[in-house]
């Protein structure tokens, strides 16, 4: 939580700085910059789920060609679309190059974090997510400091960010504890020399968190085009609510996901239970401050609507636990484990544009059924299958 909440900081501290230190239109394009980073590094966090999982099993073994090849592709399509880029979103054509150094930084790191996760050892993980933040940000808060301009800071960032894979290399060698028990077997040979990580595995990954973050984003893209610009940012400062409830437990999932993958099935309770609990926390407080939630989040224009934080609060609370049993699928090798949350999101396209009204309260309510109908789904789609064996 503390690296967590560190790597969030300093993710802050960009965009406040460059507004003090950039013009306004370099300052849009650095905002562009750390929204295409943001993008290109989600097979990133695939890879790191994968890893993590193989880990989990088998212990360290062969991941390399998957992570050269993931880093590969997710650089590889930013310069690919560098003319694009540079006539639709007016950046550059520097930039793009810049942007590609440091995502193929950030997955090629994501192996590493994996490797952490995965073999349980939570301390040097949340140094090497500390490392990961400062490798990401701290080149590009060091140029704006040192006033070196829009193209001089992403350069900074870049040269920074491409000597976090090897910084965490070296933490992720050093000696590891002894693996905990297993608490119920998992191979049918235990001799059998371990696999290597495949490419499945990541699509796998990939896939799911993309779903994580497209159904969870999903309303937020549709208030930008079905509602008038007030409202629009009304709804997008609710939005923050709904975040703030999805990712303050995922600590818990990151915890629980070793031990999923071994086939503790108690640790999927006890994550279902405090994530669970957490968001009811955090919908009740919502609830009796939700006026005060709302001038926290976007400012004393927007306290009249505190009647719908917890509407807000829920959406986010369903949605993390939704996302424990997604990850509790990846860790058993289910084949299309983020079915339901693509199925969820076309649904919600479908209802907010064709049947709900296009209101604040329209949309409102069908994000909140949406976020009901994935977690219904993803429950009975947990209980229908069986943990599958390891590959």
């Amino acid at each position: 939580m503390v690296a967590g909440t560190a790597g969030n900081a300093l993710a802050y501290l960009v965009p406040v700085l460059a507004a003090r230190r950039l013009d306004a239109a370099d300052l849009g394009v650095l905002a562009t910059a750390l929204g295409l980073v943001a993008i290109a590094s989600v097979p990133g966090l695939g890879l790191q789920l994968a890893v993590a999982v193989h880990h989990a099993r088998h212990g360290r073994t062969t991941a390399r060609r998957a992570t050269l090849t993931t880093a590969a592709l997710s650089g590889g399509v930013l310069v690919a679309a560098t003319p694009l880029l540079a006539t639709v979103l007016r950046i550059p054509a520097e930039v793009p190059a810049l942007l590609a150094v440091t995502t193929v930084a950030v997955v090629l790191s994501s192996r590493w974090l994996g490797e952490l996760q995965g073999g349980q050892r939570f301390l040097r993980l949340a140094l090497g997510m500390a490392l990961l933040a400062a490798g990401r940000y701290g080149g590009v808060i060091l140029g704006l400091l040192l006033g070196a301009g829009l193209t001089g800071s992403l350069l900074t960032g870049a040269l920074l960010a491409a000597l976090t894979p090897l910084a965490l290399a070296r933490l992720t060698a050093a000696p590891a504890p002894p693996a905990p028990a297993v608490t119920e077997p998992t191979a049918a040979d235990p001799a059998a020399p371990a696999p290597a990580l495949s490419a499945a595995q990541v699509v796998t990954g990939c896939g799911a968190t993309l779903a994580m973050l497209v159904v969870s984003y999903a309303d937020l893209l549709l208030a930008r085009q079905l509602l008038p610009p007030a409202e629009s940012g009304a709804y997008a400062v609710g939005t923050v609510l709904a975040k703030g409830a999805l990712w303050a437990p995922q600590v818990v999932t990151v915890l629980a996901l070793p031990r999923l993958a071994r086939g503790d099935r108690r640790s999927r309770t006890v994550a279902l239970a405090l994530t669970g609990a957490c968001g009811l926390v955090l919908v009740l407080a919502s609830a009796l401050g939700g006026g005060l939630a709302f001038r926290l989040a976007g400012g004393e224009d927007y306290v009249r609507l505190g009647a719908h934080a917890p509407v807000f609060a829920a959406i986010g609370a369903l949605y993390a636990v939704v996302f424990v049993l997604l990850n509790a699928q990846v860790a058993a090798g289910a084949r299309w484990p983020a079915a339901p949350l693509w199925t969820a999101a076309v649904g919600l396209v479908v209802v907010a544009g064709a049947i709900a009204p296009h209101t604040f309260t329209g949309l409102l309510w069908s994000a909140l059924g949406t976020a009901v109908a994935a977690l219904v789904a993803m429950a009975v789609t947990s209980r229908r299958r069986t943990p599958a064996a390891p590959d």
